[in-house]
């Protein structure tokens, strides 16, 4: 139980002092080259939807698999050359599994960008971190898209790779990462990806249901310490299945009601519309210092699930 408190204090230090640098191999980078192999290898254009299922469950099993395989395996071979040396191997493949630090600098830059009046560079910016079209967004378009990311992402980036590394350790949170690239990169209803992305967007649905929940709650108590927990948990339960998505409703919805704003509405993807219902309640009109705020919350959630799980490695998990 030490260990792993250590662990965890020490991939959080890590990703608050030094992030993911460009210039560091990044697991992430290993299971996306991974993938795009074996589907060069396996994807064929006019394929019957029977071969497609098949064959993109064989990527995800052999992703997923393999992840943890070789997680475990270079933890052990880092025990052989001595304690200390798997000790801070498992605390930066840890640190690789979370991404607050990464998501509150991107969050930052886009609200520096709009209170500077730069509408164009913001649009730019937050075009790397987010699916849909950007280039005609407005001012609350790019706050709006920015603050649902960061909802979503304090989930996906923090509260479920921190949720199974409390259940199963380094291996089974970094075979959640690669849960979650497959589901980045094959994900998708469109024609290339509508069956042999399948098995990957099913899984990952299924292994975000209860850190989807938890984030959710976390967000609400990160809005209890600034006198919003009650509107962010009403705002929640009112809302949160109204997402298209199954999980991604839960954080967000606690994140509009946080902020009291209004999240949802008209998307462009490759210039086609989607609409989402609404979600929350549009008392004021969208500000790029919601941004900030929702950096906030979600820096507030990280630390409230960090507590958590520090309380279930000391007594919970001695208790089961």
């Amino acid at each position: 139980m030490v260990t792993e408190l250590l662990l965890l204090v020490l991939a959080l230090f890590l990703d608050l002092l030094v992030g993911d640098p460009p210039w560091l191999l990044h697991p992430t980078q290993v299971m996306g080259a991974g993938i795009s192999s074996l589907e060069r290898l396996l994807w064929r254009p006019g394929a019957r939807p029977g071969y497609l299922l098949i064959t993109g469950g064989a990527v995800a099993v052999i992703i997923i698999s393999v992840t943890g395989v070789v997680t475990r395996a270079l933890l052990v071979l880092a025990s052989r050359a001595g304690h200390w040396v798997e000790f801070l191997l498992a605390g930066w493949l840890l640190a690789t599994t979370i991404a607050p630090r990464g998501l509150a600098a991107a969050g930052r830059k886009i609200s520096r960008t709009l209170k500077a009046g730069d509408l164009e560079a913001a649009r730019r910016q937050v075009g790397l971190i987010v699916g849909r079209d950007t280039a005609d967004l407005t001012v609350a378009g790019v706050t709006r898209a920015t603050v649902e990311t960061i909802a979503e992402n304090t989930s996906d980036g923090i509260i479920a790779p921190l949720f199974y590394f409390f259940l199963g350790g380094v291996p089974l949170a970094m075979a959640y990462r690669a849960v979650n690239t497959l589901d980045s990169m094959l994900g998708y209803k469109n024609e290339r990806y509508l069956y042999f992305g399948r098995v990957a967007a099913r899984v990952d649905d299924l292994v975000n249901y209860l850190p989807a929940r938890l984030a959710g709650l976390a967000i609400c108590g990160a809005a209890l310490l600034v006198g919003q927990g009650r509107r962010a948990w009403r705002t929640m339960l009112r809302d949160a299945r109204q997402h298209p998505s199954p999980n991604s409703g839960y954080p967000e919805a606690a994140m509009a009601g946080a902020l009291g704003i209004r999240l949802g509405g008209l998307n462009y993807y490759g210039g086609i519309p989607s609409r989402r219902p609404f979600i929350g309640d549009a008392a004021r009109e969208l500000e790029p210092a919601d941004i900030d705020r929702a950096i906030s919350l979600m820096a507030g959630a990280t630390v409230i699930a960090a507590l958590a799980g520090g309380i279930y490695l000391v007594f919970g998990s001695h208790w089961l």
